[in-house]
């Protein structure tokens, strides 16, 4: 016999609305019936099914690290890094702010919350609710859009194809052990609903409700990342992103010119995929940030549909551009053979990670119930 959920009273996170739920069948979900958005879904067994691909992620993130990831050859001479080791090297090498960003953001946070969702999990099945788990769920939600293994990954695989027609490159065990570690976080992560997470633990927590009410602190700090973002985004376009040297000759490269090079090898896909992430991504982000927090600042409150799906556009894309940083990071951890070949990291890397984090925050800060603070005919 499938699983039903009672009757729930829920608040729509996006606009605000009070839905009753009623008889939710198993494998079914609810939509809120004003802005679309997905409100709960019946998921049978999700609390064992979660903690079965937590561990899994862990264990294969323990995998990931001691082994070698990848190998680059070149005129004689070998370089193999595993995981950690690339973090060393950048350290070694004086590019600290991009080992802090590659440590945070694929090892650190996400084994944070792999750990944070086994804990509540085991609290739930031994019936066990400290008064710490509201704050502990506030963190996890938090740090979820800045676990970014998925798009280390991807730029694993970018930086590949960017450097396999000069060298020969190997993966080693634990570039697949990472792999294992992404896909089992992933499905870890899409059995999660917010929702229910509150409901198993509501004798300690209640879910909070959004308040559609005095904006203009979230409006200011959105127009100050904003600007923050878009000051940035000059200098990451024109400055080097990385630089090349090979046999004594220094080549700089910028985003642009880096996707201009990889379609004229004939990688377009992948020339694609960083022309959109590192370029019309992040222009956007700043473009629909800045017209939504316009029209909330000004109260037009004309078609919210329309402008709560571009919204979730932003929230669902933005942390993808940090792509083109990752394929920095690992060439220059990988391509380091002395006077023959290095890769260096330009000035843009941090500047463009800047843009990246600042409109990921902006995106944060803005406040979505905003939009339909005054309902009108269009809604």
């Amino acid at each position: 016999m499938s699983q039903v959920l009672e009757t729930q009273i829920i608040h729509c996170h996006e606009c605000g609305l009070q839905v009753t739920v009623e008889n939710l069948p198993a494998c079914h979900k609810a939509h809120c019936p004003r802005c679309g958005h997905k409100l709960t879904e019946n998921r049978p067994n999700a609390q064992e099914r979660i903690l079965v691909f937590a561990i899994t992620a862990l264990i294969f993130l323990g995998l990931s690290l001691p082994f070698e990831f990848i190998s680059f050859s070149a005129a004689g001479q070998t370089q193999t890094i595993t995981v950690p080791q690339s973090i060393i090297i950048l350290i070694q090498n004086q590019y600290w702010p991009l080992a802090l960003l590659q440590f945070l953001l694929i090892l650190l946070l996400p084994l944070a919350i792999i750990l944070a969702v086994m804990y509540l999990m085991l609290c739930k099945y031994w019936q066990f609710y400290p008064a710490h788990l509201k704050p502990m769920l506030s963190i996890i939600y938090f740090l979820l859009p800045w676990s970014m293994a998925e798009i280390f990954l991807l730029g694993v695989l970018v930086s590949l194809i960017k450097i396999i027609s000069m060298a020969d490159v190997a993966l080693g065990f634990s570039f697949f052990a990472f792999m294992g570690f992404v896909v089992a976080n992933t499905a870890m992560l899409l059995n999660i609903d917010k929702h229910q997470l509150h409901r198993w633990f509501d004798k300690k927590i209640e879910q909070q409700k959004h308040s559609s009410q005095n904006h203009s602190k979230n409006t200011q700090a959105t127009w100050a990342l904003l600007v923050t973002a878009a000051i940035l985004y000059v200098p990451a376009n024109l400055w080097p992103i990385m630089q090349t040297s090979l046999l004594g000759n220094t080549e700089p490269s910028t985003i642009m010119g880096g996707v201009i090079l990889l379609w004229k090898t004939g990688s377009y896909p992948i020339a694609a995929v960083i022309f959109i992430a590192s370029v019309v991504v992040p222009t956007a982000k700043l473009v629909i940030l800045a017209w939504l927090n316009m029209s909330v600042q000004s109260a037009e409150l004309e078609k919210p549909r329309a402008k709560t799906f571009w919204y979730r556009m932003t929230e669902l894309v933005g942390k993808w551009s940090m792509v083109d940083v990752f394929v920095v990071a690992i060439l220059v951890s990988l391509v380091q053979l002395g006077g023959t070949m290095a890769i260096y990291p330009g000035p843009a890397a941090l500047a463009f990670s800047g843009v990246v984090i600042a409109t990921m925050l902006a995106a944060h800060s803005f406040n979505p119930v905003a939009i339909w603070a005054k309902p009108t005919q269009h809604d």
